[in-house]
């Protein structure tokens, strides 16, 4: 009989604890700076920016490209190339340089409070992500299990961001890891409520998303018969763009000079669309909730993930689980508005979930972390499981039978897709 590891499993517990922690602080850096440059404490982002007149937006925006542009001169000075968590993983077995993604995180946060149109889990993901690598070298943990502690740690950096323990733990394995076999799920799950359970001290232990109780029905059903391939082409040509804007990032003096113009240009437009700033949590709760207007939604479903692709074009770092969330959101609720016209009856925000939950899924490739993630972001989704399961299936079935590649591994090359493929083999 096999004994237990006891080093491996005290990595999990101090991955765990660490995680939560640095999760709760980071967190409280994005609030510090959000109610600091747009203020109006206790309001959302978009409530504040849409309250602000437009030399804030001007002067937050065009002082977040300037801060983007001097963070990332600064983290190229130090020590290590910097390295994708997602590559870490697969490439490097989870070896990534700590203190330049410790650096990258807190940028990350910074900008992100300040209206980048970016993902705030990036960094929780990178901080879990050192804090596991950390420990796999204080345990002396071969490759295998240093490969696995780390998408643990990212994935609890994830759940403790976002309250979300077992769809954190689950996306760690899906997503990040690529192996959903049982012997994983343990070390995963331990990882992610322990996490989850110490940000619960500090954070708000609350859905992410407040939105009503929405019932399945026939129409919603055929709806998400027809809309599901449709959000799977529309996230590859996502995946698709964040990889070539990720390919364009710029280099040498450029990398001063872009992020200024190019978050100068997304203050410019956030002056008549203040939903372009920040994650898109906010605009994505107004159509989860049936708020937005419908041709307010097809004007967002084009400048959203154009001002976040603008954001990864300059450089500026961020995650993009919520970006697409966002996008997904905003395209359920423009196919939706289109389906009332032909059936009338059903909840203008139930598209906009089964949206978010068919885009999540087929930029991710992860069906199942993105069902169980839903349920927990909005507290929701047993008595609308019919439609949920059939657009997330269809969507990411499209996206796969077009192209195999996620937008967490949309920056990869050729090469380095090949290695992660015999990785995942192996």
């Amino acid at each position: 009989m096999r004994r237990p590891d006891t080093s491996f499993w005290l990595a999990v517990v101090i991955t765990g604890a660490g995680t939560g922690l640095g999760t709760v602080a980071l967190m409280d850096l994005l609030y510090a700076v959000q109610h600091t440059v747009w203020p109006g404490a206790g309001m959302d982002l978009l409530d504040a920016a849409a309250r602000a007149d437009w030399r804030r937006h001007l002067t937050v925006l065009v002082g977040a490209g300037l801060l983007t542009g001097v963070g990332q001169f600064l983290l190229g000075r130090l020590s290590g190339t910097g390295i994708d968590v997602t590559s870490a993983i697969w490439l490097h077995a989870g070896r990534l340089p700590r203190l330049r993604t410790l650096g990258s995180a807190v940028l990350s946060i910074v900008v992100v409070g300040m209206g980048a149109s970016l993902g705030r889990e990036g960094a929780p993901k990178q901080a879990g992500a050192v804090i596991a690598n950390a420990a796999s070298d204080a345990a002396g943990l071969p490759d295998p299990r240093r490969r696995l502690l780390v998408a643990c740690g990212a994935g609890a950096g994830f759940a403790a961001a976002y309250g979300v323990p077992l769809g954190g733990a689950l996306f760690a394995l899906e997503v990040l890891h690529g192996d959903l076999a049982p012997r994983f799920v343990l070390p995963a799950l331990l990882t992610s409520v322990i996490a989850t359970g110490v940000s619960w001290l500090f954070l708000p232990d609350k859905p992410t998303y407040l939105i009503p109780v929405y019932a399945g029905s026939l129409s919603s059903a055929l709806w998400a018969l027809l809309a599901g391939p449709v959000a799977g082409v529309i996230a590859v040509l996502f995946v698709r763009a964040v990889a070539w804007a990720d390919g364009h990032r710029p280099q040498g003096w450029r990398r001063f000079i872009a992020p200024v113009l190019a978050l100068g240009l997304l203050g410019a437009a956030s002056i008549p669309f203040p939903q372009l700033l920040g994650n898109g949590r906010d605009v994505a709760e107004l159509a989860f909730t049936g708020q937005v207007a419908p041709l307010l939604l097809l004007a967002l479903l084009l400048l959203r993930p154009a001002a976040t692709l603008l954001c990864l074009t300059s450089g500026t770092p961020g995650g993009l689980f919520t970006p697409s969330l966002a996008l997904g959101a905003l395209l359920g609720g423009v196919l939706g508005s289109a389906w009332s016209l032909l059936w009338p009856g059903v909840p203008p925000g139930l598209f906009a979930v089964l949206g978010a939950a068919a885009v999540v899924a087929a930029t991710s490739r992860g069906p199942v972390s993105t069902v169980v993630l839903l349920v927990e972001l909005t507290g929701h989704a047993r008595s609308f499981i019919l439609p949920l399961l059939l657009v997330v299936t269809l969507a990411t079935l499209t996206a796969r039978l077009i192209d195999a590649r996620s937008i967490y591994d949309a920056r990869l090359t050729d090469d380095q897709l090949r290695q992660r493929d015999e990785a995942l083999r192996g």
